[in-house]
């Protein structure tokens, strides 16, 4: 790929797409922009890939045009996500431009896998996690992301982060940052007491999580570095090589009683095991709440650490998962909790996000491979 990406060839056209490490920008193969180290280039199997890792597409190749070009009727829809990546579109403002909001959704799941809200909100948090990279100076990152003024990136961060870039002490706010995994981009967070926020990116619920978290943790947000984030890059790595089964890292999940009660449940399900919704009621004293367990469960901000993936339905069916289906199986697989599908690990990730599943694949060169299916409707999880 490095080789076809050097030489421009058009035969991979369509076939991967490269994403810049130093400008955050992803490209076709073929696009016309000088080449970059090697070092800093990173190859997706799927625009879908890129967006969820945080890069936004060149403006040069424009690689999230289908054949060198986006429809005319959705160009001006294309212009002002590119113009205010901020900014959310609804369905009724997608009729003031003059397009149906089926049509956009019908066009973007057929050419890149996701709906057009997905990709807006892959927009967003690319725009908002990416804006400081650690040692450039402000008026690099304010103009090299697309951002007209100083005055606009600083109201973009503000109303993200909930202080202007450089106001936050790092002992006193919350740091974002993002982690590779074989399943997908996570977008993480930690607080001087642990982590705090743990989710695959293209969860739908991510924005409402991100809310919550700031709601429950009153402090300025940045991106950045942590030990304890150091810590869990290195218990994940150890975790998907199959070389751990509890996590050290210290763990801050602010939430109600009984999410507290649920969750601290959820910790002592053993690596290789599951438990039902209804058991984790009983353990908790509340055979009754077998329902409100699973809207606990589904508010879980942590993912994997505080393991909700262990959690199935009362017939041993795996049930619903907020990360996708397809990323619970492999996860249970990894832990030897259910048989291995014939497929490897991350190999079966649905191709397009529907209102119940979110799942994208991993923008891992290794699993560049993978082929996308369809799976299952999501709940709780």
């Amino acid at each position: 790929m490095l080789r076809a990406f050097t030489r421009r060839d058009p035969s991979y056209d369509g076939v991967f797409f490269t994403g810049v490490t130093t400008t955050r920008i992803f490209c076709r193969p073929t696009c016309p922009a000088r080449r970059p180290r090697p070092e800093n280039v990173r190859f997706f199997a799927s625009t879908r890939e890129a967006l969820f890792a945080g890069f936004r597409a060149c403006k040069r190749c424009r690689p999230l045009a289908a054949a060198g070009a986006a429809p005319g009727w959705l160009a001006p829809l294309l212009a002002s996500i590119e113009n205010e990546p901020d900014r959310r579109l609804r369905d009724s403002e997608l009729r003031r431009f003059g397009v149906a909001p089926e049509r956009v959704r019908r066009w973007f799941l057929k050419e890149h896998g996701m709906t057009f809200q997905a990709y807006a909100r892959a927009r967003r948090l690319g725009s908002a996690f990416t804006a400081l990279q650690r040692g450039t100076k402000l008026d690099a990152v304010v103009f090299d992301h697309g951002f007209e003024s100083h005055s606009g990136f600083r109201e973009a961060f503000a109303k993200w982060f909930g202080a202007p870039p450089g106001r936050a002490r790092p002992d006193d706010c919350i740091t974002f940052a993002w982690i590779e995994s074989p399943l997908g981009p996570l977008l993480v967070a930690s607080v001087k007491e642990g982590i705090c926020l743990l989710e695959f990116t293209d969860r739908r619920m991510i924005e409402a999580q991100l809310s919550t978290l700031k709601r429950r943790i009153d402090r300025p947000a940045v991106p950045g570095d942590s030990e304890v984030l150091k810590q869990l890059r290195r218990e994940l790595d150890e975790y998907f090589a199959g070389k751990r089964t509890t996590f050290d890292v210290p763990v801050h999940a602010p939430g109600s009683d009984f999410q507290q009660r649920v969750w601290r449940e959820l910790r002592r399900i053993p690596h290789g095991a599951t438990a039902s919704y209804r058991e984790l009621a009983l353990r908790i004293g509340q055979p009754k709440a077998a329902r409100a367990v699973g809207r606990a469960n589904g508010m879980n901000r942590v993912a994997i650490v505080i393991p909700c993936h262990r959690v199935v339905n009362d017939d041993g069916r795996l049930g619903g998962y907020g990360g996708g289906v397809w990323r619970k199986q492999r996860l249970l697989e990894l832990e030897g909790a259910v048989p291995a599908s014939a497929a490897p690990l991350g190999s079966s990730a649905p191709k397009a996000e529907d209102a119940s599943c979110r799942a994208a694949p991993s923008s891992s060169p290794t699993l560049f491979e993978r082929r996308s299916a369809n799976t299952s409707a999501a709940s709780p999880g």
